[in-house]
């Protein structure tokens, strides 16, 4: 019988997360590629959006005097690309698990077993935490940062891809 000591730190079995080969997995180059048509794209829409609706002239004015946008504009314009979002991206993302960036490339995001996640898990746990910590200052850039970085790991994953439980692979 073994003796039971109340120091002895707590064991456990650990098992690793089953990830696809590495064969499948999406190159960092492609996903960095797919990263930046899918950042154009949002780009050519929001920022007209943005100009129109007067973001740029309270950060032009904020700025002026010395201080930061009001954190409700922030906040609203952190809505309304998440909404772009949905509205350029949906429908790839929900037909076939890729962005339009991830579709000209030839990848796609899948969960640890390989299959397509729904919509509502790649916009709820894929997108939307990060969108949320983006607009919190101080922490956000810095997760911002911190998320693509995080691709260097063997599994290639980024946070978004660790907080959904989703992994990107070449596509067939």
């Amino acid at each position: 019988m073994e003796d039971q000591n109340p120091y002895r730190s707590p064991e456990s079995a650990i098992t690793d997360v089953a990830v696809m080969g590495d064969a499948n997995l999406a190159g960092r180059g492609e996903r960095f590629g797919a990263s930046l048509i899918d950042g154009l794209i949002m780009g050519v829409i929001i920022f007209p959006l943005m100009f129109v609706g007067g973001y740029w002239s309270a950060v032009m004015t904020a700025a002026s005097e010395g201080h930061q946008v009001a954190i409700g504009t922030m906040l609203l314009w952190g809505v309304i690309g998440f909404a772009v979002l949905i509205v350029v991206q949906g429908i790839p993302l929900h037909a076939s698990g890729q962005t339009w960036g991830k579709k000209m490339l030839g990848i796609k995001i899948v969960d640890l077993s390989g299959a397509k996640p729904s919509l509502g898990r790649l916009l709820g746990l894929r997108y939307l935490p990060l969108q949320v910590i983006a607009n919190v200052p101080v922490i956000g850039p810095l997760a911002m940062i911190v998320d693509p970085l995080l691709i260097f790991r063997d599994d290639r994953r980024c946070g978004h891809d660790l907080i959904a439980g989703t992994q990107v692979v070449k596509a067939e």
